[in-house]
């Protein structure tokens, strides 16, 4: 393992700590690092909520990302107190939408070993030409009915 990755990993591991959220979520088990090609490194922790309202590490770290006004991943991981953990779906999917340059970035998926986004999503949708009605399909989302409605306007929480 060389240093760069060793610091990485270090950066993730410093902001893991188990806390409660009321008597039943938590946030903490998880913490990531990213670095940017900028060579910035951030980090964030995973909120553990009922009902599908907490979010990974990796997203929290996302989040500080941009508001640095940053996309562009160079080297990412995710880990608990005594392990490394690789991105769940979710999260490479947040991470190529972002930037479609992230397929590219590096991904420590244990001690020692980083494979690239790409390794772990290929053949993306956001990569793929599917003709123009696929086109269409990307900038929309079908109705409880199955019709297609064109997306106006970005989503909002």
């Amino acid at each position: 393992m060389n240093d760069s990755q060793s610091g990485l990993i270090d950066a993730a591991r410093s902001v893991v700590g188990d806390m409660k959220l009321g008597k039943e979520f938590s946030a903490g088990g998880v913490g990531a690092a990213i670095r940017t090609v900028q060579g910035n490194v951030y980090t964030g922790i995973c909120i553990d909520l009922g009902s599908g309202l907490g979010f990974c590490a990796e997203v929290a770290a996302i989040a500080q990302m941009l508001t640095r006004h940053e996309t562009q991943i160079d080297t990412v991981v995710a880990v608990t107190r005594d392990r490394i953990l690789p991105p769940c779906g979710r999260c490479r999917e947040t991470m190529v939408q972002i930037d479609v340059r992230n397929l590219d970035c590096k991904v420590i998926i244990e001690q020692g070993r980083e494979v690239s986004l790409r390794d772990l999503i290929p053949n993306h949708w956001l990569t793929q030409d599917w003709g123009t009605e696929q086109n269409t399909l990307r900038s929309s989302r079908r109705s409880g009915s199955g019709r297609v409605i064109p997306e106006s306007r970005p989503n909002h929480c």
